[in-house]
């Protein structure tokens, strides 16, 4: 436990910043469960939307920092491949 008080707001902070970047991976990882989902269902239409919801978010998580930019592109690249198999 620190005993300065600015590493005790440093702590407090880093503690908060975890529980959202821990949050936001989730929703990230339901999104992108869901476009699997989606993909073994069978429906292209759905599995269209979804694809689309989970592109935004792997941007948007790769622009927060959540995710490499290389990782981004290379979860985009498997989506793709998979929609169009369908």
């Amino acid at each position: 436990m620190p005993n300065i008080k600015s590493a005790m707001k440093r702590d407090e902070k880093s503690k908060q910043l975890r529980a959202k970047n821990r949050a936001d991976k989730t929703a990230l990882k339901t999104v992108l469960k869901k476009f699997d989902a989606a993909v073994a269902g069978a429906d292209k239409a759905v599995a269209e939307e979804s694809y689309k919801a989970a592109v935004k978010a792997v941007d948007k998580a790769a622009a927060k920092g959540l995710l490499h930019k290389n990782n981004a592109a290379h979860k985009k690249s498997a989506m793709t491949l998979k929609l169009n198999k369908m």
